[in-house]
């Protein structure tokens, strides 16, 4: 009688372990896909400055998450605003050793201002995390 008390107890508490163990796996991708996101436009930042002579900052945003709004994934977006004395063309061929241009996922761009808006926009490593859905 005392194996059935156990067989029950262990039939109820064992969805509710896997449940955890699931929640807590999705926790520990969004904070990866976060850190990653971060570190990738830390990294943009520090090309853009080492890389391009007179570069100034305007403004930096990053968003972690389903960017395109087309299927369950996520994205790491770093967009950096910034002033420099070049092309685009120019801009784009220093920092091409390390990106891969193409127009989508990755590009340079005048903005309206007169700056130039970098954008790049890669998936995370948990890529079929709960933030892509």
């Amino acid at each position: 009688m005392k194996w059935l008390k156990w067989t029950g107890l262990a039939l109820f508490f064992l969805p509710v372990l896997l449940i955890g163990i699931f929640i807590l796996y999705e926790i520990f991708g969004m904070g990866v896909n976060h850190f990653a996101t971060w570190r990738q436009t830390e990294r943009l930042r520090a090309d853009l400055e080492e890389k391009i002579p007179g570069v100034e900052i305007v403004s930096v945003y990053s968003e972690t998450g389903n960017t395109s709004g087309t299927g369950n994934h996520v994205d790491c977006l770093s967009v950096i605003t910034f002033s420099a004395e070049m092309e685009e063309e120019e801009i784009e061929n220093r920092l091409s050793s390390d990106y891969g241009f193409d127009e989508w996922a990755c590009f340079v761009e005048r903005t309206e201002e007169g700056n130039y808006l970098i954008y790049l926009n890669t998936r995370a490593p948990f890529e079929d995390n709960i933030e892509g859905h």
